[in-house]
């Protein structure tokens, strides 16, 4: 059910707010709003006046916001900026739709960007627009409307559904591979080990995976996966990386297995499509979720055969 209308401000009360709220001034958001500074007081006492509480905390010629005028600062900026990407949205695309999707970063650019142009092709209506997350946020407070998730089946306050597994390998430069001479899985505890900030046990569990007691996986920490990669192209280390983001590194020699005779192993975690929970009958949303889910299916088919 819609919300009464007593509890929707006017939006020039709001823009007005947020203004003050982010200069942390009534004469900042007046310059902002090309409006006087008296203009955006009464305003701001127009909409304290219809809280019934005071937004801000007046000092001399200085104002600040209330701790309660904190928090309502950040829902309505959320609010203008959902209403502001919207608008955005369908000025460009009035016919179709848009879709403000978050992705990961190496996923996006390795495997998402190279299979886009057959969307666009069955969707030629949709306008798709990427932002780079590398971890869960709240869809209440980004104007994002559906996310490229790894990891469990769990996002707070958010649908999934699932689009595939990873296998990962380890792997280093030619030149590392030689200098160490890897037999088996203990023996890269010898080298340096390279490690993603996002999954900092990663390593620790798949040496357990071959019984492997790594009581000291200490190295060089990285915040993405292509960064992580270089390194390991440079001869910094080994690192553990998902098979099919690395698959151009590998055809080139860049970087090679280091225990090729060694099974792959599958991560515990999956890639997921989320969006907010009550957004999936949002028509370019079900485009791109059909779509992803079909594109991950051919994958992983033509990755086992």
């Amino acid at each position: 059910m819609f919300p009464s209308r007593r509890f929707l401000p006017p939006m020039s009360l709001l823009c007005a707010f947020e203004a003050a709220a982010r200069h942390q001034s009534f004469t900042g958001a007046a310059v902002e709003l090309h409006l006087t500074q008296s203009a955006v007081s009464r305003q701001i006492r127009a909409l304290e006046d219809r809280l019934g509480a005071e937004l801000f905390v007046r000092e001399r010629q200085t104002v600040r916001l209330s701790p309660a005028g904190q928090a309502y600062a950040e829902e309505v900026r959320a609010a203008l900026m959902r209403i502001s990407s919207a608008t955005l949205g369908f000025r460009a695309n009035p016919q179709g739709g848009s879709l403000n999707l978050a992705i990961l970063p190496t996923f996006g650019t390795r495997w998402l960007a190279p299979r886009l142009p057959q969307f666009f092709d069955q969707h030629p209506g949709i306008t798709l627009n990427l932002t780079t997350r590398l971890a869960q946020f709240d869809f209440q407070l980004e104007a994002v409307d559906a996310a490229i998730h790894f990891g469990p089946p769990h996002w707070p306050g958010g649908e999934l559904a699932l689009l595939m597994s990873e296998t990962v390998v380890p792997a280093c430069s030619p030149a590392l591979l030689a200098r160490y001479g890897f037999e088996q899985p203990q023996d890269l505890l010898r080298a340096p080990l390279l490690h993603l900030a996002s999954r900092p046990d990663a390593w620790s569990r798949w040496l357990a995976s071959y019984q492997v007691d790594a009581v000291d996986t200490q190295g060089m920490l990285f915040d993405q996966f292509a960064t992580v990669a270089q390194a390991a192209v440079a001869g910094l280390g080994v690192a553990l990386l998902p098979r099919f983001l690395i698959l151009h590194e590998l055809q080139q020699g860049d970087l090679v297995r280091v225990l090729p005779h060694m099974p792959e192993r599958e991560s515990a975690e999956h890639y997921y499509l989320a969006w907010p929970t009550g957004r999936s009958e949002y028509p370019p949303l079900q485009a791109l979720r059909r779509w992803l889910v079909q594109a991950a299916q051919e994958f992983m088919q033509a990755r086992a055969t």
